[in-house]
């Protein structure tokens, strides 16, 4: 929040921040409705009819594996909550929520929390325990990903206990955007295909060049754009404001090109399967 006596380019420069921030809200709301939409009109009814062979239409690294009971029902849960945690997550960021149903707003977040902590253990159980990595590089992505869920949810939590709400709030966004790694990864690697018109420095392993950078980017990257943004906000000056803005900018470019060909080229033809 600027001062009441901030210079004139400043309060300019703020607000235009706000609005490309908000702007790169919408842009990501529509990917994060047609993820939910994908995970739960695909691997819903192959999980509740019982057809658990035929998640592997989707082309998993490990999906149903025959005679691997307690392996296919941790997949199970695990691919279900990540809808779960993305619709939650939604809720989380809507600011009449917060304002206005706060009791909602808590028990969302709890519910949000522990759905992170889950995702987390159950990744890292399925990257290790299962051997659903194609290369030993994208299985150390995976595991700095799910640390940083539990390190971000753990504050997050530990800061709302407290009291101390400010502090929750960003710790509760940076969980927001490490919970959303899997998601980003997915919309890098169609927009980088797509402005490459191919799988430039991609192999089949996912230990390329451009694979490997894309993985770690997939949620370095929106923690680093969140955390500048979060700097520029309290910046008095108008530049940082500015500057940032012109980042985000460029990722709702990127975002928006990641959900079209996500949507067009991997999702909506499984759902048709």
């Amino acid at each position: 929040m600027l001062a009441p006596s901030a210079p004139v380019g400043a309060v300019a420069g703020h607000r235009f921040l706000t609005r490309t921030a908000t702007a790169w809200f919408l842009v990501a709301l529509v990917g994060q409705v047609a993820f939910i939409i994908y995970t739960f009109g695909f691997y819903g009814p192959r999980t509740f009819s019982g057809e658990w062979h035929r998640w592997n239409d989707a082309q998993l690294i490990t999906g149903f594996v025959d005679g691997d009971p307690l392996g296919n029902a941790v997949f199970a849960s695990h691919v279900l909550l990540a809808g779960v945690i993305t619709l939650g997550g939604i809720f989380q960021l809507i600011p009449w929520l917060r304002r206005r149903a706060t009791w909602l707003h808590r028990l969302n977040g709890r519910i949000f929390v522990v759905t992170a902590y889950l995702m987390a253990i159950g990744g890292l159980a399925a990257t290790w325990g299962r051997g659903s990595y194609l290369s030993v590089i994208s299985a150390v992505a995976v595991s700095l990903n799910a640390a940083m869920i539990l390190a971000f949810a753990t504050m997050a939590l530990r800061r709302a206990m407290q009291g101390r709400i400010a502090e929750h709030e960003r710790w509760a966004m940076r969980l927001f955007m490490a919970c959303n790694g899997v998601w980003f990864f997915r919309l890098a690697l169609m927009a980088w295909i797509l402005i490459n018109q191919g799988p430039r420095g991609m192999n089949d392993t996912l230990s390329g060049p451009a694979d490997i950078a894309l993985q770690f980017g997939s949620f370095l990257m929106p923690f680093v754009v969140l955390e500048l943004y979060q700097a520029a906000k309290r910046s008095p000056m108008a530049l940082p404001k500015r500057a940032v803005s012109t980042v985000i900018i460029a990722a709702i470019v990127i975002t928006g090109l990641g959900i079209f060909g996500t949507s067009a080229f991997m999702w909506l033809p499984r759902l048709m399967l």
